[in-house]
């Protein structure tokens, strides 16, 4: 691929993360290196050779996105130049036939190689909503490849000119760059392409094949392709993708999103099923919270301030709070999430990833593998989750400020017998050194009071605590906290205790606040940007392997299955509330009190 236009968007050190080279760029720098060695025993030769090869490039075709087609008859060309140069110049140079071919066998375009993203699913939300607007906004900074191309590909009949309409309304500009906005969009459009075809046809991926490679240009290819389709039909895609439109030189990579599976039966039969058509090393599961700043910010807070990894463990931390709430319902999206439920769409997969990497040991490096070797140590250290340990919650019908809210079940596309829940809370534990004993609180729903996305870190009572009489009885009120806020206004803040001005002795509670929008002036990138760059790099570190899929499914599957079997009924809650009474007794259970209770400034 070729190397990024702007420093920006490497996300990471060339010390820490090797960039994944295509197959193009490492046949290039054999052929540079090739060079400067033969320079250096016969430099007449090898300008002459150069030269010679040089002049081919004018014989060439410029493709409708500004590649450049390979010529007419590149063979012929480079065999009469090796047949011209080889009897003069390899008994006076010490150069083998065999390297002079080498060096002369290389293609204009085989120096570079194209990316091309193929968005399977291309007239969905997820795709108009997330997926086409990231690839813009990467286009926007300059961090995508100089030759791409964007095809969509879906069951509808479309033109390319109606894909651009339709993609141009969800595009904007990023607020501290808008400069040329509207030419950048014009130019991202011209890249974008579309191919109607069935997901289970051959021969409909054989004909995206043959599109793709006019517009590669006779660079090495290499293709991603998002799924952004049902998960049941999942294996068809990849099936014909694999076998019909696979790079032919260069890389092939498959971004899988959400739902893995129902359970641990279907994910292993769902990672079976494509791993006869993919290598692992092909495959990235998609989390989009794991793209999200402050999940991206979580190790470098840690690893990087002496004063936080002293203090990461049993023996300074009380309790750790995982919470997830939306202030709307299911609006829409009914008959979908009534098949897997608040469990299956938020904690299994979100809340549990968040909590692999806030508990994780400190990795070898900051490699990909050693990374997820550490989350996988944690989640199979993971006590698997009791019934006794769950509450769960479907929110009811509500009127507030004369507007009345529908309930769950009021949706048309709702069974009106449906028991799924809209909301869980559960207490997990980590039998290991670090952890044992403190309890890991997760909570998500819908239709609740706000929308929030948080981690809350509660730090024990200070022991003899000389300023206990100023405190009152409530200690929890004194008790440091870790506050880091994922969504919205994401911010980091500390809890601690400080002396109010004045003769008194009175303490409050305050707060030590990075809000990011007042310390950083840039918009903070959506995160399918940073994961949509990571998959055309081949960074993995934030892509979920199939033992890490394993085992999150091996904690959750008992109790799925037991809540299923037994149809336990929900506790009800009124859309707009803060949530089920029982979450409350269950977090008491454990001594602990939700931090998302008290108003925060």
């Amino acid at each position: 691929m070729a190397a990024l236009s702007s420093a920006q968007c490497h996300s990471y050190s060339s010390n820490s993360y090797p960039p994944s080279s295509s197959n193009g760029q490492r046949r290039s720098h054999g052929l540079l290196s090739f060079s400067s060695a033969i320079s250096r025993r016969s430099p007449p030769a090898v300008l002459c050779l150069q030269q010679s090869l040089g002049n081919s490039r004018s014989n060439v075709v410029l493709m409708q996105d500004g590649a450049v087609a390979t010529p007419v008859n590149p063979a012929q060309k480079k065999e009469a130049t090796i047949k011209k140069l080889e009897d003069g110049l390899l008994s006076s140079s010490g150069i083998s036939s065999e390297e002079l071919k080498e060096a002369a066998g290389f293609d204009v375009n085989e120096n570079e190689s194209s990316v091309s993203i193929t968005v399977v699913g291309a007239s969905g939300d997820l795709a108009k909503k997330k997926i086409f607007p990231a690839l813009f906004a990467l286009y926007y900074e300059g961090c995508l490849p100089k030759h791409f191309t964007v095809f969509g590909y879906a069951r509808s009949k479309m033109t390319d000119a109606e894909l651009r309409d339709m993609v141009s309304k969800t595009l904007t500009c990023r607020i501290d760059q808008r400069e040329n906005c509207g030419e950048k969009m014009d130019q991202f459009l011209k890249r974008c392409f579309y191919h109607s075809g069935q997901y289970d046809s051959q021969e409909h991926f054989a004909a995206l094949d043959k599109k793709l490679k006019e517009h590669e240009g006779g660079r090495v290819s290499n293709r991603l392709f998002y799924l952004s389709i049902p998960p049941n039909i999942f294996i068809d895609a990849v099936k014909c993708a694999s076998s019909s439109a696979s790079a032919a030189s260069g890389w092939t990579r498959v971004i899988v999103e959400k739902p893995f599976g129902r359970d641990s039966e279907s994910s292993a039969a769902l990672t079976k099923a494509l791993k006869q058509y993919l290598t692992e090393d092909q495959i990235f599961r998609i989390d989009h919270y794991l793209g999200k700043e402050l999940v991206e910010n979580l190790s470098v807070l840690r690893f990087s301030n002496l004063i936080f990894e002293p203090l990461w463990s049993r023996q300074y931390i009380r309790n750790v709070q995982l919470i997830f709430s939306e202030d709307f319902g299911t609006e829409g999206r009914g008959g979908y999430f009534d098949n897997y439920g608040i469990i299956r769409d938020i904690m299994q997969n979100h809340l549990l990833q968040i909590l692999a990497l806030f508990a994780m040991e400190t990795p070898v490096s900051l490699d990909a593998e050693d990374i997820r070797n550490e989350k996988v140590k944690v989640l199979r250290s993971m006590r698997t989750l009791r019934l006794e340990d769950v509450v769960i919650g479907q929110y009811k019908s509500h009127t507030r400020g004369g507007v009345t809210h529908p309930g769950y079940t009021d949706d048309k596309t709702v069974p009106k017998d449906s028991v799924t829940p809209t909301f869980a809370a559960a207490a997990l534990f980590i039998d290991n050194a670090r952890w044992d004993g403190v309890p890991f609180l997760m909570k998500a729903g819908k239709a609740l009071h706000n929308r929030r996305a948080e981690i809350r870190v509660q730090f024990r009572h200070v022991p003899g605590n000389l300023y206990n009489r100023n405190i009152g009885t409530d200690l929890d009120q004194a008790t440091n906290e870790l506050v880091i806020r994922v969504q919205p206004d994401e911010a980091i803040y500390l809890k601690i205790n400080n002396k109010v001005p004045g003769l008194g002795m009175r303490l409050d509670r305050s707060n030590l606040n990075l809000l990011y929008s007042t310390r950083y002036s840039k918009e903070i990138p959506d995160a399918y940007e940073r994961l949509l760059l990571d998959a055309i790099e081949g960074e993995r570190r934030l892509f979920i392997r199939s033992d890490e899929l394993d085992a999150a499914w091996s904690l959750f599957t008992p109790v799925l299955k037991e809540l299923e079997e037994k149809r336990t009924i929900p506790e009800y809650y009124p859309y707009g509330s803060r949530g089920p009474v029982g979450a409350h007794y269950l977090a008491a259970r454990y001594k602990v009190r939700w931090g998302d209770l008290g108003i925060e400034q």
